[in-house]
């Protein structure tokens, strides 16, 4: 099978869940194209038998390259087996309000840009405190608080589920 995996990340963690989906389907013999939306990715003239769709969730929004790509080939995307997976810390809680907040923005995503994906996964990123600013320190600090996650900002902590992630792959390989 021919897989395109197109990603948008900030800071690395859903360029690290694409490269992981892209091994996995590697070693089960698929051919994968792995690209970033703002290195421009291939079109989707090429015959693509998945397509699989990730960026991650900043300040309400997912990347800016990864909406513009998904509405230029909505059309083809529709008519192509296609996932999408949204990374976020939310995902990485029970919080009911934060889920909620969550599926409205992968929804909007999705009605702005047309698309139809076969499959949405949520899958839980990173805090990556070494990599912010002072002031993205200090509110992510805030937030991780507030949720009962790690605020010691001399690490980063990662809470991504590779094994979901593989349980996703499987559902979109099959045909």
């Amino acid at each position: 099978m021919k897989v395109l995996i197109i990603y948008g990340s900030t800071e690395g963690q859903t360029r690290k869940i694409a490269s992981f989906l892209k091994e996995e389907a590697e070693k089960r013999g698929h051919q994968v194209t792995l690209s970033d939306a703002t290195d421009n990715p291939p079109a989707l003239t090429a015959g693509y038998d998945l397509v699989l769709i990730g960026a991650s969730v900043h300040a309400h929004k997912y990347q800016t390259a990864v909406s513009h790509y998904i509405k230029s080939n909505a059309g083809v995307l529709n008519k192509t087996r296609s996932g999408f997976f949204s990374v976020s810390l939310a995902a990485a809680g029970d919080d009911t309000e934060d889920w909620k907040e969550l599926n409205e923005i992968t929804n909007a995503l999705l009605e702005e840009t047309g698309w139809k994906p076969a499959h949405i996964e949520q899958v839980a990123g990173a805090l990556r405190y070494t990599q912010y600013d002072f002031f993205k320190k200090f509110i992510m600090r805030l937030i991780a608080k507030r949720h009962g996650r790690p605020a010691d900002t001399s690490g980063d902590y990662e809470y991504t589920d590779w094994a979901k992630l593989k349980v996703f792959l499987e559902k979109m390989l099959k045909n």
